[in-house]
């Protein structure tokens, strides 16, 4: 991540590095207090955050974890930012805080070596493209499998004619079976298939499209999907000249490890189905895949919605619902965000709370094993977007089951 957001920094940046960094220096030694919804994610996550001591010092206080209302103090993250604005990103990879990386990994018996960091390229990619409702959708690529899945979706969904009007049985219904078609598109050998040539062509033809249409139409069965941990961020972007970025970052649920002297918390990446599933072992060498979609919908040539959401195998599945309110029903950003979502595990149908219940009724009705959730969760996603307004003024918002928030600065 450092690397890359440097990189990008240097094609594209316009104030000095250091005003980027300063910030989160001070950030890391005032301490951020904590929400309501950060401290619901570490009392989950207690058992892997407080179980070394280095995790103990950062997350627990006095013996007990931090609660909300709470500051959570990285003042050891400090000298770390220094060296990142001092003498670049690079400094993680092939300087001093690198070395302290790979002495940790030596000494806890893990993989990593200098040799790793120092080998670590950015790439850059063309990003997956599809067209829904006059609009250009464009997401992280493959080797990534989010992306590609949600420009599936919305190809599958423009074919539907989003199914319904919005928050109907019919339209949760399409969204439901555009799902199940994403899930059963992920068997096979779909994985080794996205470090392979052809599979975006084959997955987003008219002929693919035609055929999960027609299954579509024949209810075909539904594919399972195993669960997994959360921890991820995003952010969205766009500046008054129509600048946008999306940005997706992640360290899973995190390992509870803190490299001494670096304050840098290992993640747990290894741990998550998407990355790592079982039975199917990644080779050196190659680079990992990911369920993250950082994603920008275009009307024309200029960025029309900016979004990208946590929420691992649901992630996808928020991004495709936000595309389809904001896209397909002309939704502000913020009631697109806020409205109620799905979510297809197996054969249960997730419907989140506030979904209208004379649609649920319909829904079990037509044969789907409904899972009514009583409020909205963090469960389904916790997105953030930026939409580009008719009028050229811009509208923000973060997604409330985790916190979010979208502020719009005047010029």
């Amino acid at each position: 991540m450092p690397l890359g957001l440097e990189s990008v920094y240097r094609r594209y940046g316009s104030v000095p590095w250091a005003s980027l960094i300063d910030p989160a220096i001070e950030l890391a030694r005032s301490g951020v207090e904590m929400t309501r919804q950060q401290a619901y994610l570490h009392a989950i996550l207690d058992l892997i955050l407080r179980h070394t001591d280095g995790g103990r010092a950062i997350y627990g206080r006095n013996g007990e974890r931090l609660v909300a209302g709470d500051r959570l103090f990285r003042g050891d993250l400090v000298p770390t930012f220094e060296a990142i604005r001092d003498q670049g990103a690079q400094e993680l990879y092939t300087g001093e805080i690198g070395r302290l990386i790979a002495a940790d990994q030596a000494e806890r018996g893990g993989a990593i070596t200098r040799e790793d960091l120092a080998a670590y390229r950015v790439i850059r990619r063309r990003p997956i493209g599809a067209d829904f409702r006059g609009h250009r959708f464009l997401s992280n690529p493959p080797p990534s499998s989010g992306g590609l899945l949600i420009a599936y979706g919305l190809l599958l969904l423009d074919r539907l004619q989003l199914g319904g009007p919005a928050g109907s049985a019919d339209a949760i219904a399409a969204l439901a079976e555009a799902m199940r078609e994403q899930a059963s598109a992920r068997g096979g050998s779909f994985a080794s298939d996205l470090h392979r040539g052809g599979l975006p062509a084959r997955l987003l033809s008219l002929r693919a499209v035609d055929a999960a249409v027609q299954r579509i139409a024949a209810a075909r069965p539904a594919v399972a999907e195993a669960p997994v941990a959360h921890g991820t961020t995003h952010i969205s972007v766009v500046d008054g000249r129509g600048n946008a970025a999306s940005l997706t970052a992640s360290t899973g649920a995190g390992s509870g490890l803190i490299v001494p002297g670096t304050g840098i918390h290992l993640n747990n990446m290894l741990g998550e189905y998407d990355l790592n599933p079982p039975g199917r072992e990644g080779r050196p060498g190659v680079r990992m895949t990911s369920m993250m979609a950082p994603s920008l919908v275009l009307h024309g040539d200029r960025p029309r919605l900016v979004v990208g959401s946590a929420g691992s195998l649901r992630l996808r599945g928020a991004i495709m619902q936000i595309v389809v309110n904001a896209v397909g029903h002309r939704h502000g950003v913020e009631e697109a965000i806020r409205a109620p979502r799905i979510h297809l595990d197996d054969d249960h149908l997730h419907c989140e709370g506030g979904t209208d219940p004379a649609a649920i009724d319909e829904l079990e009705r037509l044969g789907y094993d409904v899972v009514r959730w009583r409020r909205p969760n963090l469960y389904f996603g916790g997105a953030s977007a930026v939409e580009f307004l008719d009028d050229g003024t811009l509208a923000a918002a973060g997604d409330p089951r985790r916190g979010g928030h979208g502020v719009v600065v005047a010029a």
